[in-house]
């Protein structure tokens, strides 16, 4: 031990003036930020549709990350090493002069020769020894035993140097008895008062806290014991009074009579009598020899021991020991140099030699120092009499300066602040001095760290992980620092350091906002050429924004609540508007398509930075420089549209140009300009939502423009592909052209592009009409287009469909001419066969919505085909019409497919109801068509048109007489027939179908002259049974007449009643229908075409109740001619 204290000696003697730690000038670092990279633009020609698109994809590509707020995580895109931060060497402290040796470690430590290192060690075991002091701090004692009545006790300590004279004895004494303040003995020698010292008394406590504090001289640090006696104390007089009167006593023999007297002093207060009695109980006691005290210190409970066999004691008592030196021979020394400053040089030494800044990964560093470091380090902080909290701040000034010559860890410094808080709050004094060099070495740190983060995007970028985890720990470090702030009485801040961290950065963010200013868009450069640089700033302005809110902002607020989002948007923002708003009042007056496109890119970016803001809660983008910034670039968003117009076309007509008509591949069915087309309309959809255009009234008309131009494009789109496909010649004998295919799914691609194109110009909030839902002009315009591109489809179905009707005229003629004697299966074979070659082609061809169109067109050139070859053929047999009615529902089950083709209800429906009908008319006899024509003519009736007028009756059944009642009452907004506007009207009233009433005559009203709503009230009776009335189709019917003099009365309308539910025919049961005394309004009208589809089977009949009846009707038809 004498060996290292000697080795320790010689270093501090060799240490040189340690140089002031006063601030220096900081020196900005040198690396840079690399330059955003510049996007390759490339200058735009008119009419260059193909690097017009390309140019506003990378817009809109710029666009894609700019939806919503960021995510509030840091971006781990990159794992290599943060960049390196700026050192000084000179900010560290000054070297030592080689001059002094510790052993073969601090030999390399200084640099000495090995002459040099003999030297200082003999120098050393020359110089005088150094005096020791042990420090006991009485810290507090536990479970002791209670030796008053009320259960507890009354604790004292009393501790004392047991010297080496009577240490030396001591192993002779008899086992069972120890050493003790109290007990008598018989050692010779005087003992210096100066060596016993007492805690106070602690009142009724068996876990007694003292907490107080002794230094004690060492005489021989080898020999000498520490003894320690805790007592119960029985009254109240005062045991440090007692021991001071006792300090002035001098000759007492042995430890034993001296303490003793102590006690009897206090009894007598201050007088000793030797005769008196004490009452003071033994607690315990504790022999530590100063030999066992570690070099470090101790910092423990100790068990109480017996002073003798018969003693019975419990309890442990915490002490803290420490021994020091209070004076040494060495050159510091004799100048005065303090422990403090001889350990803080010591340090700094070891740390340059432990780190040197060549090591790899020198800023990883945590202060690992190496066996021997430690060793002298705890050797000499603890001889040289160091508080933790004065070691604590050694490590952080020496670390601080260190960490800014070679960087370090910042955990390691955030540890050590931590540290040095810690006993802080346990001992917050130092002495003025070292106070103020701390304050020195804090005020030090915080200048280094917000010079970082002035650049903070130089050595912090966001999207390396490592440096934003190296700045959460720096930000932590600098918080610490606030945290001294109010203990020191010269505080080391001029200002609160949030000031000082929100004024760092702020200068960062101006001088990396004219950096690339400077670097892009010069201010002594024309606007033209200033443009694309300041879309570049104001693109990176936006990236840093985004690397602001995400990474930085969340550290920043939570470590040390500086909001250094609103900080840099409202700075950056301010700035870049103000140059925005320069450059746009230059350009104006020399707008071109170039300019135009540059300050439509310019304004898409100030958008965005102003959504940006927006999108945050709480935040309003109309207390920014940027509001109302779109009003001077309105101009060129006009002109670009306009340009974005023309280029569309062009790049379009040269889609087209280089189009083969031939799918783009295997899994579609559409060629490459259809591809184009879809893509130019999703882009400028794109842009249109990107752009956002804040006045409600200008995007009103800038979003109708926009979709007239996409209207306009498509259409023209539409009109290159007919044309491209009318030049191209047809395979010969090709029925399904697969370029007419792709033509038509081009179309449905393109319609179904547009039309979502177009719902996404709905206007924004504020606009004309609800958010979201398109304005009139526009909704007119898109359902226009939609109906346009609709008719070009069905023109180009019709176009595909039209080389199969002669096939298909030719397969049904085929089923028109089969015999009776073959199958109808066989006869309709070939027609299935073809049509089942013909769809699978079609299917492959082209899309669901396209083959469906298709299918429909198909089915109707059927249907028709058909119904020309049942008007063709008359006076057949049934089997004919049953090979057709065959083949009909043949071609239902095939076009249905199970569900995967057309809809039940879409075949069934239009010509197939006629054809139908046809067929089951054919089947029926003359009687059946009559009644059919008849029923046809009740169904008008529920019609309900007003163009003919209308007509009042009332109808009843006389069973008694067996005679229907008629009665006709007025009829109303008749049809004027006549030159003078109106009409002479009369009514003919008759039952039909005429086979059922063979014998009943029509009967007729009253010609009513020159009126439109005649009045009547005329009762007819007609005798037929009521079986006749309740037969199928049974009805009457009113036919309205004008009245001419001089030529054929003129139709005027007619309407039917069936009889079935007239009062007295219909069978109680059934109920309902009219009643007498209740009139029934009839709607006038004409026949219809199923009407007229009866009379046409009838017309090929050859029987003579079919020709009269057909002769009645057309008289009736002679008198409609005239009909308007």
């Amino acid at each position: 031990m004498s060996t290292l204290l000697d080795i320790k000696s010689s270093v501090l003697r060799q240490v040189q003036v340690c140089p002031s730690f006063r601030r220096r000038t900081e020196q900005d670092p040198g690396s840079a930020s690399a330059d955003p990279q510049e996007p390759a633009t490339g200058a735009w020609k008119p009419g260059d549709g193909v690097e017009f698109f390309a140019h506003m994809r990378l817009m809109l590509k710029k666009g894609e990350g700019r939806q919503g707020l960021p995510c509030f995580e840091v971006p781990l895109r990159s794992g290599s090493p943060a960049p390196p931060e700026p050192v000084d060497p000179s900010r560290g402290l000054r070297a030592l002069a080689p001059e002094e040796a510790l052993l073969s470690y601090l030999q390399q430590v200084f640099g000495m020769s090995p002459e040099e290192h003999i030297e200082a060690i003999e120098r050393v075991r020359k110089a005088k020894a150094p005096t020791y002091a042990l420090k006991v701090s009485v810290v507090r004692a536990k479970n002791l035993l209670a030796k008053d009545p009320n259960g507890f006790s009354d604790p004292y300590c009393m501790l004392g140097i047991l010297p080496a004279s009577d240490a030396a004895r001591e192993p002779r004494a008899q086992k069972e008895q120890r050493f003790g303040f109290r007990k008598g003995s018989k050692r010779g020698g005087p003992l210096p008062a100066k060596c016993i010292q007492v805690t106070e008394v602690k009142s009724s406590t068996l876990n007694p806290v003292w907490k107080e504090h002794f230094l004690f001289e060492i005489e021989d640090v080898s020999m000498d014991q520490l003894h320690l006696d805790i007592w119960d104390h029985d009254n109240d007089v005062s045991l440090v009074e007692a021991c001071r009167k006792l300090n002035e006593v001098i000759g007492l023999k042995g430890m034993g009579r001296y303490f003793k007297q102590i006690v009897k002093s206090a009894r007598a207060n201050g007088t000793a009598g030797p005769t008196e009695d004490h009452t003071d109980d033994f607690l315990g006691c504790l022999n530590i020899p100063v030999r066992e005290v570690p070099v470090a210190g101790v910092d423990r409970w100790f068990k109480l021991e017996p002073r003798s066999s018969a003693s019975r004691v419990q309890g442990d008592c915490h002490l803290v020991l420490k021994l020091i030196t209070t004076q040494r021979d060495t050159a510091m020394s004799q100048r005065g140099r303090s422990g403090f400053l001889s350990h803080l040089l010591l340090l700094s030494h070891l740390l340059r030699f432990e780190h040197p800044a060549e090591e790899p990964k020198s800023s990883s560093w945590r202060g690992e120092l190496s066996t021997p470091a430690a060793t002298i380090l705890c050797l000499h902080g603890a001889q040289s009499n160091l508080s933790l909290l004065q070691l604590a701040v050694l490590h952080w000034q020496v670390s601080s300066r260190h960490h800014q010559t070679r960087t370090l860890d910042y955990s390691y410094l955030l540890g050590l602040l931590e540290d040095m808080q810690a006993h802080w709050e346990e001992a917050p004094s130092l002495p003025q001095e070292q106070e103020e060099s701390l304050a020195d070495s804090l005020s030090a740190f915080s200048e280094f760290g917000l010079q970082l983060l002035r650049q903070l995007r130089d050595y912090f970028p966001a999207t390396n992980s490592t440096a934003v985890y190296r700045l959460e720990l720096l930000l932590k470090c600098l918080g610490k620092l606030q945290l001294f702030q109010p203990s020191f009485e010269i505080c080391p801040f001029e200002t609160e350091l949030n000031m000082d961290i929100a004024a760092a950065l702020k200068r960062g963010n101006r001088e990396w906002y004219d950096r690339i200013l400077n670097a892009k868009s010069p201010r002594e450069q024309p606007g033209p050429q200033r443009l694309p640089g300041l879309v570049v700033l104001a693109d990176a302005i936006y990236d840093d924004l985004q690397s602001c809110y995400s990474v930085y902002a969340s550290l920043f607020h939570s470590i040390l609540s500086v909001d250094i989002f609103t900080l840099t948007f409202r700075q950056l923002e301010r700035l870049v508007a103000e140059e925005a708003w320069v450059l746009t009042e230059e350009l104006s007056p020399k707008m071109t398509l170039e300019v135009a496109s540059g300050l439509f890119e310019l304004y898409l970016t100030l958008a965005d930075l102003q959504r940006f803001w927006d999108s945050i809660p709480g935040r309003d983008s109309r207390s920014l420089a940027l509001a109302g910034i779109h009003a001077p670039f309105l101009p060129a968003v006009k002109l670009w549209l306009q340009v974005l117009r023309d280029q569309a076309k062009w790049r379009l007509q040269g889609a087209v140009d280089m189009d083969t008509l031939e799918p783009v591949d295997t899994s579609s069915r559409h060629s490459s300009s259809a591809a184009t087309a879809s893509l130019c309309l999703s882009h400028i959809q794109e842009l249109w939502v990107r752009l956002a255009w804040p006045d409600p009234a200008q995007a009103q008309g800038l979003g109708t423009q926009l979709g007239q131009d996409m209207c306009e494009a498509t259409l023209f789109y539409t009109e290159l592909l007919r044309k491209k496909v009318d030049t191209q010649p047809g395979a010969a004998g090709e029925a399904v052209s697969e370029a007419l295919c792709v033509v038509l799914n081009n179309v449905e691609l393109v319609r179904k592009a547009a039309g979502q194109a177009l719902k996404g110009l709905a206007w924004p909030e504020g606009a004309t009409g609800p958010e979201g839902v398109l304005p009139r002009p526009l909704l007119s315009c898109t359902q226009a287009l939609d109906d346009d591109l609709q008719r070009e489809a069905h023109t180009v179905t019709a176009h595909l469909t039209s080389k199969m009707v002669g096939d298909i005229r030719k397969y049904v003629q085929h089923i028109s001419l089969s015999p009776d004697s073959i199958q109808n299966d066989e006869a309709v074979a070939p027609l299935m066969k073809y049509l089942d070659e013909k769809l699978a082609l079609l299917n492959a061809s082209l899309v669901k919505g396209n083959l469906s169109r298709v299918l429909e067109a198909l089915w109707e050139l059927l249907l028709q085909a058909i119904l020309q070859a049942l008007g063709a053929n008359h006076d057949v047999s049934a089997d004919f019409y049953s090979r057709f009615h065959f083949t009909l529902e043949a071609l239902v089950s095939f076009f249905h497919a199970e569900g995967q083709g057309l809809p039940l209800e879409s075949l069934r429906d239009g010509s197939y109801k006629r054809l139908k009908e046809e067929l089951r008319l054919h089947k029926c006899s003359t009687r059946e068509c009559i009644e059919q024509f008849y029923l046809d003519k009740l169904k008008q009736r529920t019609l309900g048109q007003n163009r003919f007028g209308r007509l009042s009756v009332r109808c009843h059944y006389e069973a008694a007489e067996q005679r229907l009642a008629v009665e006709v009452l007025h009829a109303a907004d008749l049809l004027p027939l006549d030159a003078n506007g109106l009409s002479d009207p009369f009514v003919i009233v008759e039952l039909g179908p005429p086979h059922l009433f063979p014998l009943v005559r029509s009967q007729r009203t009253q010609v009513k002259t020159r009126t439109l709503h005649p009045v009547y009230d005329e009762l007819f009776y007609f005798s037929v049974p009521a079986e006749a009335c309740r037969r199928r189709g049974a009805c009457v019917l009113f036919t309205v007449m004008d009245h001419d003099w001089l030529s054929t009365n003129d139709f005027a309308g007619e309407a039917a009643l069936g009889l079935g539910g007239v009062s007295g025919v219909a069978r109680p049961q059934v109920g309902g229908g009219a009643r007498a005394g209740q009139p029934v309004t009839l709607h006038l009208c004409r026949p219809r075409a199923q009407v007229r589809s009866a009379l046409r089977m009838l017309e090929g009949r050859t029987s003579k109740e079919a020709q009269e009846f057909v002769k009645k009707l057309k008289e009736l038809e002679k008198c409609m001619e005239a009909d308007p």
